[in-house]
């Protein structure tokens, strides 16, 4: 596993340090201009965002990209950020970079030269370690938006983690499953490298458990449409549980031909699939996904804020907004309340040092989450875990601790 990650993690280097000694610049179109910090644009700073704005990630990244500009939009409104009494306006400059990691780092380039952005947000791994090369050198704080491990363990003090590790995820969706439905399990996740990497960490806990993997496979949704087949495979070995996962649209069709096919056992899914779009893509109904376990949907969350920023966020953009909207939203709210805290909008070192402060001065109405703190090694939020399991057609909190 760490021999894959170090070649992955070459690959991405190589070809970024390629396309830097190539070109200059990337060919996306900036969603807003201006200048940042107190040396230029006065009154303003700039706040970078790469990510899937069109292709088939587009409704993933523009979800990501929702919550962190409601939340300037809610800091704007209530006057700014304060920097000794001298109020700064959030401005985010977005960037499409097609879920590609080489156009992510590209991007942050731009952002960086272009705009003055002390931090960046991108939600995926893959343009999180381009970034990560050189976001070190080139003085700014990356918003990471994925739960892979090796993101906190690469240990980049200029690195805020945003979601839960899914390694978090193991302990409480092996508990759930295999009291409820057996020890036997087929692995069908997506073939992604982040797939992998789940595949990877689950395989090792379930066995230490004394559960079996029957069947260890993967799913290609950018070239599969119909699974059937793979399906009928891992069902002859007689799983109790089907390990899965990848973008909730094609993993629902994963469930609703594993139902079809007769499979009447639960669903361990992993953190990249949410439930509630599961079942918007099942007609609106929980009913195949009986006995799935996985990241608890915002609107099933207790916390008190939800309820508002739901309503919010539904007049807003139409929809319900699921974790992607709402981490990033409640992490754009902690960013600035560290630069508050470390006196500074162009410091990416010092709002850094500041993230503990900003968690504690969250907005009461922004408490949409749990955020105990954040490991500062690794720089990973740390959070009160939520954990959604469906029974009889609705969806239930598991404990996860």
């Amino acid at each position: 596993m760490k021999k894959q990650k170090f070649r992955f993690l070459s690959m991405i280097l190589i070809a970024f340090m390629f396309l830097l000694a190539a070109c200059s610049g990337g060919g996306s179109k900036s969603s807003s201009g201006g200048g940042s910090g107190e040396s230029g644009g006065e009154g303003t700073v700039n706040i970078g965002y790469t990510g899937p704005l069109s292709g088939p990630a587009a409704f993933y990244g523009e979800r990501t990209l929702n919550g962190v500009k409601m939340a300037a939009e809610e800091i704007n409104e209530a006057g700014g950020v304060d920097i000794d009494g001298k109020k700064f306006k959030i401005n985010v400059v977005s960037l499409d970079d097609k879920y590609l990691p080489n156009e992510a780092g590209s991007n942050a380039k731009r952002l960086i030269q272009e705009n003055e952005t002390p931090i960046v947000f991108t939600p995926h791994s893959g343009g999180i370690f381009a970034l990560q090369v050189f976001n070190q050198i080139d003085n700014f704080l990356i918003g990471a938006y994925s739960s892979e491990p090796a993101i906190a363990e690469a240990k980049n003090p200029l690195t805020v983690m945003i979601p839960p590790r899914y390694d978090r995820y193991l302990p409480p969706f092996t508990k759930y499953t295999m009291e409820r439905f057996g020890k036997k399990i087929a692995f069908l996740p997506t073939a992604s490298q982040y797939g992998k990497d789940w595949a990877e960490a689950l395989q090792p806990y379930w066995e230490e458990q004394g559960g079996e993997v029957v069947y260890n496979a993967s799913i290609d949704f950018a070239k599969d449409t119909d699974f059937f087949t793979i399906i009928t495979n891992a069902l002859k070995e007689k799983p109790d549980v089907m390990f899965i996962g990848g973008a909730s649209e094609p993993t629902a069709k994963v469930v609703k031909q594993a139902r079809e096919l007769g499979f009447e056992g639960g669903f361990v899914i992993m953190d990249q699939a949410k439930l509630d779009e599961m079942s918007r893509a099942l007609g609106n109904s929980y009913e195949m996904l009986e006995g799935s376990i996985g990241v608890l949907p915002l609107v099933n969350s207790e916390e008190a804020a939800v309820p508002d920023y739901v309503k919010k966020y539904n007049e807003k953009y139409g929809e319900d907004p699921g974790s992607e909207a709402g981490l990033n939203y409640i992490a754009m709210h902690i960013m600035a309340k560290a630069m508050e805290a470390a006196n500074s909008v162009d410091d990416p070192a010092k709002i850094r040092e500041h993230i503990e402060d900003g968690i504690a001065n969250i907005p009461e109405e922004a408490k949409i989450y749990r955020v105990d703190g954040i490991d500062k090694e690794g720089g990973n939020f740390l959070y009160q875990l939520e954990v959604g399991a469906v029974e009889d057609g609705k969806v239930i909190t598991v404990p996860a601790e």
